[in-house]
């Protein structure tokens, strides 16, 4: 069964950087693009960073230039670095991908969510 299972969040303070881990598990044939959301509450889902299995990246408007989006394919594994954490970035961060399993049909798969905190 395939599971994408997340690592990374935690308690910051402004200014500060963590990381964090998507790791694809089970049976996988493939995966193309992987990526990270966002959700705060109170506020609708926001797209954070996506990066293709060619390594090409986008990123939403409020993390230009902050966060950056990377991807091991030998380790199923996508991270989202981030620096110069802001209180507003306060969030469950939720990695999405799309996979294909050694058997079955493509598929787009969620992660469990990681809160990340930014306070003083």
């Amino acid at each position: 069964q395939v599971q994408l299972v997340e690592s990374g969040g935690g308690l910051v303070q402004p200014g500060g950087s963590l990381r964090l881990s998507c790791a694809a598990t089970g049976s996988i044939f493939s995966i193309n693009d992987m990526g990270w959301y966002r959700h705060a509450p109170g506020k609708r889902r926001e797209l954070v960073a996506t990066i293709t299995n060619h390594f090409s990246t986008d990123y939403g408007d409020s993390v230009k230039g902050r966060f950056t989006i990377s991807r091991d394919n030998a380790e199923n594994t996508v991270y989202l670095q981030m620096n110069s954490l802001k209180p507003e970035d306060t969030a469950v961060y939720y990695c999405n991908a799309e996979i294909v399993p050694i058997s079955g049909s493509k598929g787009r798969y969620w992660g469990q969510g990681t809160q990340v905190t930014v306070s003083s």
